[in-house]
């Protein structure tokens, strides 16, 4: 079992008009907005409401993913001013059976110029660099159409429906399973015969 720490690619992953960078702490006023969301904070790590110390707790966790190798956590920056956006993350805890777990989420002031797809299709990209990885999975709430139409834009396909599968916010929720599969993998419809 290897214990060396991921690395960023030494290539940002881009598409369209963002690139995937590691979170820098002048990404604060960013976090503080998307901390402003009601929901952000109910899925991940960034407090309500976050403070300046509050981001920048976030910032040093998502780079000891690295280190503890269970995942890339990317900032969504803008490609051409390279302002922070979002985040975008690929989660590895499963990576021993070719499977890794996608999330994202833009601030409220960058919402609805597709930069939420734009920055899953770029994670997803770099996801089909790692070579032990077949299928990567969201996991989405079925109130949230929002997120649905971006994983769908992003080339995720919706493959059911998972009730009571997790908490959130103190409560048992349904979640709606969505994968991207890797293109040059088996094709795991075909008949066997």
């Amino acid at each position: 079992m290897t214990t060396t720490p991921l690395r960023m690619p030494s290539v940002a992953p881009t598409f369209g008009r963002v690139r995937l960078r590691a979170f820098q702490e002048r990404d604060v006023a960013m976090l503080r907005d998307m901390s402003t969301d009601p929901y952000v904070p109910t899925i991940g790590t960034l407090p309500a409401d976050a403070d300046e110390a509050d981001a920048l707790a976030f910032i040093e966790r998502q780079r000891q993913r690295l280190t503890t190798r269970t995942g890339y956590s990317f900032c969504i920056a803008d490609a051409t001013t390279d302002a922070a956006l979002g985040n975008a993350g690929l989660h590895l805890t499963q990576i021993a059976t070719g499977r890794a777990t996608a999330g994202y989420s833009v601030a409220p002031k960058n919402r609805g110029s597709g930069i939420a797809g734009q920055g899953l299709t770029a994670l997803t990209r770099f996801g089909w660099t790692l070579p032990e990885l077949h299928r990567i999975e969201l996991y989405i709430e079925p109130w949230n159409i929002a997120s649905q139409r971006t994983a769908e834009a992003a080339g995720y396909a919706r493959e059911g429906l998972l009730r009571s599968h997790q908490e959130i916010a103190g409560r048992r929720v349904d979640m709606l399973v969505y994968a991207a599969i890797r293109a040059d993998g088996p094709d795991i419809g075909a008949t066997r015969g």
